[in-house]
């Protein structure tokens, strides 16, 4: 028995669920990569950014060729590019929403002539 759509993508952007993963998929959408031209741009140790591409091989988003003792990786699907460039947009859009309202917030509140409950003045 299949499994329902939506937990295939539950578990899709459970993959995406790391930073380091992000940032891989991010460097990818510019060009392949060889591992070591990824390390000082990802930030994390060998051993960890081993893991991290693996996670990403194993769910098909990244592939491999190897020339020598090098492994590059690209992106599956450019797919994946446009994706980080929706997920950019989304969040774009919320962060500016929520710089609207720090904005909003910094103005002083007008003050009513009464507080609610109260009388009017004079009355």
């Amino acid at each position: 028995m299949s499994r329902p759509l939506y937990q295939l993508k539950a578990e899709f952007f459970k993959t995406l669920g790391h930073p380091a993963r992000i940032r891989v998929l991010e460097l990818l959408s510019e060009r392949e990569h060889a591992v070591a031209e990824m390390l000082p741009e990802v930030g994390i140790e060998p051993a960890n950014l081993s893991q991290q591409l693996a996670v990403l091989r194993r769910a098909g988003l990244v592939t491999t060729r190897k020339e020598g003792s090098n492994v590059y990786y690209s992106l599956a699907s450019p797919l994946f590019a446009e994706l980080l460039a929706v997920a950019r947009r989304i969040l774009t859009g919320v962060l500016s929403g929520q710089m609207e309202l720090l904005e909003d917030l910094k103005m002083p509140a007008s003050v009513p002539a009464t507080m609610p409950g109260e009388d009017s003045p004079g009355g």
